[in-house]
């Protein structure tokens, strides 16, 4: 059965695109104008995803994103907002991925499809996750690369183990460092990057084959999924 993607956005042509592109992918599509009529519909039609613009005619986009988190559903922003702290707090919210309006059609709909495993993925705690040569074994706390076990400090396994359960998701740099180290151990960003450039070193293969850490400019880092 096809997947239903609600549209929110107060530009009619705005819709129309993002209509169009979804259904050449084989979606059913929704759509809303306003704040309220995003609530209403997202009650009565249960979509699989929504593509929330944050500049709605009656309130603000970012104060529905925890009322629309529910039943797996993944959430996309797709907004013209550009400030790094409105990504943040999208993403603090609960938003799976920030899209920076004017967009690419074919990204939209790769980090749709990224964003609906993620909460699939999500919501069944896997305990493997294998990306390329790398294998993260979250119950046993080992990393392979190639075959061979790496040796990681603690911190730098809570860090993957952390984006390793959301691959493909940007985690950004504050839930991160809340969930790898505590309050007595003063974190800073600082400490972070290191962590992250740690991880590189042990794990990334060169350029230009890709890093497996992707850096979110000002907002934070995601496990290419």
């Amino acid at each position: 059965m096809a997947a239903r993607i609600l549209v929110v956005d107060d530009e009619v042509a705005i819709r129309r695109l993002l209509r169009n592109t979804l259904e050449r992918d084989g979606y059913l599509v929704s759509e809303a104008g306003t704040g309220s009529d995003a609530l209403a519909v997202a009650a009565a039609e249960h979509p699989d995803a929504i593509l929330l613009d944050l500049g709605l005619p009656d309130r603000d986009g970012l104060g529905l994103i925890p009322l629309l988190r529910a039943d797996r559903r993944a959430i996309l922003v797709v907004s013209a907002r550009e400030a790094t702290a409105e990504k943040v707090a999208a993403l603090d919210l609960g938003a799976d991925d920030y899209v920076t309006k004017p967009f690419d059609s074919e990204e939209l709909l790769a980090r749709l499809r990224v964003a609906r495993r993620h909460r699939d993925a999500g919501e069944r705690q896997t305990a493997v996750v294998d990306i390329a040569d790398v294998v993260i074994d979250l119950d046993r706390r080992l990393v392979r690369r190639g075959g061979a076990e790496v040796h990681l400090t603690r911190k730098e396994y809570d860090v993957l183990a952390l984006l390793a359960r959301h691959p493909g998701r940007v985690m950004t740099h504050d839930a991160i460092i809340k969930a790898a180290w505590n309050a007595s151990e003063d974190p800073r960003i600082e400490y972070l990057r290191i962590v992250i450039r740690n991880l590189r070193q042990k794990l990334e293969a060169p350029e230009p084959v890709g890093s497996l850490i992707a850096n979110e400019l000002g907002v934070g880092y995601r496990l290419r999924g």
